[in-house]
């Protein structure tokens, strides 16, 4: 009987670590998801423009790193219009980079970081610290995108009839938010939400 109930001790221990083990890799597999989904709304436009006098379409194309012009629109607008400053890429992709290495190290980080009484994940932490940045750079990107257009008189989204400064033609634009800016959003959510639910697939089996 000893025997017995010793095997079936053993038996129900090393269920309970696999079991443990699968919603460790469920977690992970949820994760690597989500980074990908966030490195794909990543180089999706974020938002297009059409201005009529120009052939084609998505003259202005909004990333997250800036904006693309076609060549027309370089020659004959106002460069207010488009340009950010000098420094705007290389900060945002550095971000882009450190937000990828960050969701990496949570799956292989295991601590926990103390703060007085409360004991957080770091890896949750730095889950929950890409997403809400993410989101934030969503919603930088917008409220960017109102006020330049505000300051130039012009909509953001919809139709708009603007006055270039430099050649002083009457140049209508509709513009539109596109799948990336919504991918944006719903993956710094999605992240978010990861991070407050690790705890549940990170939980160590009692002996």
């Amino acid at each position: 009987m000893t025997k017995t109930g010793t095997a079936g001790t053993i038996r129900g221990g090393l269920e309970t670590w696999i079991h443990a083990g699968i919603k460790v890799w469920i977690f992970r597999a949820l994760l690597v998801a989500a980074a990908a989904f966030m490195a794909y709304s990543w180089f999706e436009p974020w938002w297009i423009a059409d201005v009529a006098i120009i052939k084609g379409t998505d003259d202005l194309v909004l990333h997250p790193w800036g904006v693309e012009v076609v060549r027309q629109m370089r020659v004959a607008a106002d460069p207010d219009l488009y340009s950010m400053p000098a420094f705007f890429a290389p900060f945002t992709w550095t971000y882009f980079v450190v937000a990828m290495m960050a969701l990496v190290a949570s799956l292989f980080v295991n601590k926990k970081l103390s703060l007085g009484p409360v004991r957080l994940s770091i890896a949750a932490v730095l889950i929950a610290l890409v997403g809400l940045s993410y989101l934030a750079a969503v919603g930088l990107a917008y409220g960017i995108g109102e006020l330049r257009s505000a300051s130039m008189e012009i909509n953001f989204i919809g139709k708009s009839e603007y006055t270039d400064p430099m050649s002083h033609r009457k140049m209508k634009m509709v513009s539109e938010l596109k799948d990336g800016y919504w991918y944006g959003l719903y993956a710094g959510a999605a992240l978010f939400v990861l991070a407050l639910l690790r705890g549940l697939f990170y939980r160590t089996p009692k002996a």
